[in-house]
């Protein structure tokens, strides 16, 4: 990579957020906020915060949200925090989804489609159409702060629908057409340094074969692959697949690898298809180390995006780490050699080579303790004058607000010279409310532990209505 370039990628990102927050009108750069972003290194664990003068008053990082989304967020992170109450509307949502009656076909009543999209919808999708899309990313953009989003279509074929599963039969061909027309109308919402997110099963259940088999895609797929990667690179947004489960994980790096490969040059500066890597399981510092010599041996940049994993009901025990603590661990250690770009005990080099390639890294958490360790990285890295690892930061829309606004308050708080201004993101999914309810139950079946993982949001949006009800009462 050209020398300087991440120094004018930081310039150029702190100048859009001072123009965003400018017209807002909400810029605090006189706050001393005790955020992790706003930290001094030495001082970005929860038990070195920083103490605020008694004449600035304190801003809470929610303030920004209005107050509807905060009681619907209080609401719904209230029953998924309760694993009988999350069974419970499980349960309601899949029998109106799968109800032939009128009354309860939500395509239908408009009453029961307007409380569903008030509320689940709301919470957590963008919009059944471009312009509904535009509006709501817009509003994350330039009322909330963030920096961008990312955009998933949420209609997916999947395994045991449409037919059989063969390579040149129509169900392989219709689905194939069903994700290349979504991939591309999602291009078109989206605006440049935008993100989308993508599931490589959702070409079809003939694609979920190829990918447990670790197969190439077929003609068909790979023209819709390249032709989706062709328009992201040309607007310069970049393309965030899935991990899934580990039978299919092999096969998914199979293909994103390739398209790094081609799409993600040095000469170019930025990554347009990353990977994902999940913390949980105990075998990912080995494969990140792998693709990380690969990247390095081939020339590209390595996109790497960061979870802690989520289909603990359905892997096998023996692939992931014991503990909650162990994962944590896994997570924290791999954040720090990617941000560092150094390996470690943890990320070690292929075959003796200590060379480390250029990377751009997401980190996909809603861990406040993993995103207080990261800023303080680079909060020190900022404060040397060391040239930084491009980041963003994501998080569910509807999920982790908390630590969403904190980050966005601390950049605006930033002095860009001595810390690090984060780049905060949101992900939400679009179309119809059948479409979008449809997607959230299948991810929440996947991932139910990850969704009953609500409390510390929860607790954080009863805490700022209960602030909000003094305020009105003239008690604050």
């Amino acid at each position: 990579m050209r020398p300087g370039i991440q120094h004018l990628r930081r310039v150029e990102g702190l100048a859009l957020r001072r123009s965003i927050h400018a017209k807002r009108n909400v810029h605090m750069s006189k706050i001393q906020n005790a955020s992790v972003a706003s930290l001094p290194p030495a001082a970005a664990s929860p038990s070195h915060m920083v103490s605020r003068p008694s004449s600035i008053p304190q801003v809470s990082a929610l303030d920004r949200i209005p107050t509807s989304s905060v009681l619907r967020s209080y609401l719904i992170t209230s029953i998924s925090s309760s694993p009988p109450l999350l069974s419970a509307c499980f349960a309601i949502l899949r029998r109106m989804l799968d109800s032939k009656s009128t009354l309860m076909n939500i395509d239908k009543n408009r009453l029961l489609n307007w409380l569903l999209k008030t509320t689940f919808y709301a919470q957590f999708c963008a919009g059944e159409t471009q312009k509904e899309v535009q509006q709501n990313t817009t509003a994350a953009k330039t009322n909330l702060g963030y920096d961008g989003i990312i955009l998933e279509f949420a209609l997916e074929v999947l395994e045991g629908e449409g037919g059989e599963a063969t390579a040149d039969g129509e169900a392989t061909e219709r689905a194939i057409e069903i994700w290349r027309k979504g991939m591309l109308e999602t291009v078109q919402m989206t605006s440049p340094g935008d993100f989308i997110g993508l599931k490589w099963s959702g070409l079809g259940p003939y694609a979920l074969r190829l990918l447990k088999e670790q197969r190439d895609p077929t003609p068909s797929m790979e023209r819709a692959i390249l032709e989706a990667c062709d328009a992201a690179a040309a607007k310069k947004v970049a393309l965030l697949p899935g991990a899934e489960e580990e039978v299919t994980n092999a096969g998914i790096d199979q293909w994103t690898l390739k398209l790094q490969q081609r799409y993600n040059k040095a000469e170019l500066g930025r990554v347009i298809m990353y990977s994902t890597y999940q913390a949980y399981l105990k075998s990912t510092p080995a494969k990140l180390g792998r693709h990380l010599a690969l990247a390095q041996k081939d020339g590209y940049i390595l996109g790497v995006k960061l979870v802690r994993g989520a289909y603990l009901a359905s892997e096998p025990r023996h692939l992931i780490w014991s503990t909650k603590e162990e994962t944590d661990k896994c997570y924290d250690a791999l954040a720090e050699s990617l941000l560092k770009r150094k390996y470690s005990e943890v990320v070690q080099p292929v075959h003796g080579s200590e060379a480390f390639p250029h990377i751009d890294v997401v980190l996909a958490t809603h861990n406040h303790e993993s995103v207080r360790k990261a800023q303080a990285i680079r909060n020190e890295q900022a404060s040397r004058g060391e040239e930084l690892v491009r980041l963003a930061y994501a998080q569910l829309q509807g999920m982790a607000d908390e630590i969403s606004c904190e980050l966005v308050q601390a950049g605006e708080a930033q002095d860009a010279g001595n810390t690090d201004a984060p780049r905060v993101f949101k992900c939400m999914t679009w179309g119809t409310t059948t479409e979008c309810l449809n997607y959230l139950l299948r991810r929440a079946a996947e991932n139910r532990d990850a969704a009953s993982r609500t409390e510390d949001t929860r607790k954080a949006m009863g805490k700022e209505l209960w602030r909000r009800a003094k305020t009105v009462a003239g008690l604050e």
